[in-house]
């Protein structure tokens, strides 16, 4: 892929460019090496009609042959894993093997959902009359992605979507809007004009979308404060939404583990994608007895693992996405250094680049900025507890409520400590596991609504109760 590439947006199954560009850069090198169109709002008005024009007869195709779109679908993105995965690397940052898993997986997506399938409810059956209630497609759907998963996050959208009869009009992060696009020119061989458009654009673009008459629903993915806006502007015309957002995720490690052989699986439930992950671990909790024990171990791991340009094949870790991003997170890190909290870094990291190197936090208290926010990159603090009433308190004490984590060798104590976590999602001697049929819902501030599941499916259409009488 090179600057010269001329990346479109797909409007009703064509290729739409445009004079006005935003610019791409890579993370690893800090330089524009792509740009795409900035779509203005008649670009957002055509994609609207687009998608309101192929709605009936999209919502009116069998059940199975929209399955089969999703299946072909799937089978493009893994004909093309290793191209998009070399352009995930770039936009993205993270290096290829890690990329290529995203690629595939959202064909997994793609292809699980393929054979879900929303029921009629039967919920009274008397001889006097049959009650069933049907699921119908809300009608043109807004997805707006955020750029640590890129094409995962967006087949999370499209997929459940398009099964039960919706069009979408789909916007990639002005981060990362290359491969979202090029998933837009694949997917114009497996879906009909206008089902499935994508657009590009910049900061002003999702608003424009959000408060488009032409939506019946707004699914988002990003953070807390900008679902807010998105809930505020949704509500003018009452749209449905679905908001996936922010975390500040506890793991519970409790004395009884073997810290050799969990640790590492501990580190990189935090590390991942360089710690841009809404559920990656982001408070550890560690029971004293183990704790100085755990604390060298993840350090060890730190130091080891290489942080990198994702383009060279021994970075394990990619740099942080953007440069705001990349400022937050130093602002963290200075202001824990100012306050005399203890750090420890790992490997030294490139001079150029979106680089910050894995960073442990130890023993912070829990008032501390490093706690408190989600860092949403590569700073973990450490946090030593003794009491599990204590550490269940500790780990509730935040506004959000996306996903957490119990760790122990007694079961029954872990099942019992994540029933009493307030989150949508609790691992136990795991993390970061997820498929299309298990749902994903944050409480408190992380979210509003479902993703994934049946309960996802239904996200994407409305009930229609319909009584029918039998003969006397």
């Amino acid at each position: 892929m090179s600057f010269g590439v001329d990346y479109t947006m797909t409007i009703g199954g064509v290729p739409v460019s445009s004079p006005r560009k935003i610019d791409v850069i890579n993370p690893a090198t800090e330089q524009v090496f792509a740009s795409v169109p900035d779509a203005t709002a008649e670009d957002l008005d055509r994609a609207v009609e687009a998608a309101q024009r192929a709605l009936p007869g999209w919502r009116a195709t069998p059940h199975a042959e929209r399955a089969q779109a999703l299946r072909r679908a799937a089978e493009l993105l893994e004909a093309h894993a290793d191209e998009l995965a070399e352009l995930f690397t770039k936009e993205q940052g993270r290096p290829f093997e890690g990329a290529k898993q995203e690629i595939l997986g959202a064909s997994f997506w793609f292809r699980l959902t393929a054979k879900m399938t929303v029921p009629v409810e039967i919920v009274e059956d008397t001889p006097a009359r049959r009650v069933e209630v049907h699921h119908e497609p809300l009608g043109v759907v807004c997805a707006i992605v955020p750029w640590n998963f890129p094409v995962l996050l967006a087949a999370w959208k499209i997929a459940p979507a398009l099964l039960t009869g919706n069009t979408m009009v789909l916007k990639p992060s002005p981060f990362t809007p290359l491969c979202t696009l090029r998933l837009g020119e694949l997917l114009r061989e497996a879906l009909p004009a206008g089902v499935l458009n994508v657009i590009s654009g910049g900061d002003a673009l999702g608003p424009m979308m959000t408060s488009h008459a032409g939506f019946a629903k707004i699914s988002f993915t990003g953070s807390t404060a900008t679902g807010k806006r998105v809930m505020a502007s949704a509500a003018q015309d009452l749209k449905r939404i679905t908001l996936e957002l922010g975390g500040n995720d506890a793991a519970i490690v409790f004395g009884d583990v073997d810290v050799a052989q969990v640790a590492e699986q501990i580190f990189f439930g935090a590390f991942h994608n360089t710690a841009q992950v809404c559920v990656a671990t982001k408070r550890l909790f560690i029971h004293d007895s183990i704790y100085d024990a755990m604390r060298e171990r993840l350090h060890a791991l730190a130091k080891q693992l290489k942080v990198g340009d994702g383009a060279d094949p021994a970075s394990v870790f990619g740099p942080l996405q953007n440069a705001p991003q990349y400022r937050r997170v130093r602002a963290m890190i200075d202001e824990a250094k100012a306050e005399g909290l203890t750090l420890l870094e790992g490997g030294a990291v490139p001079d150029r680049g979106y680089f910050i190197p894995l960073t442990l936090v130890d023993n912070p208290p829990d008032t501390a900025r490093v706690v408190v926010e989600e860092a949403f990159g590569p700073v973990l603090p450490l946090l030593r507890f003794s009491d599990v009433d204590e550490v269940v308190a500790r780990a509730n004490d935040t506004e959000y409520g996306l996903a957490g984590a119990v760790w122990s060798k007694n079961v029954d104590l872990a099942v019992e400590v994540a029933k009493r976590l307030d989150t949508g999602t609790v691992w136990i001697n795991q993390n970061l596991q997820s498929t299309p049929m298990i749902p994903l819902a944050g409480h408190k501030q992380s979210g509003f609504g479902v993703e994934n599941g049946l309960a996802g499916l239904l996200e994407y259409t409305q009930p229609k109760s319909i009584f029918i009488p039998k003969a006397a």
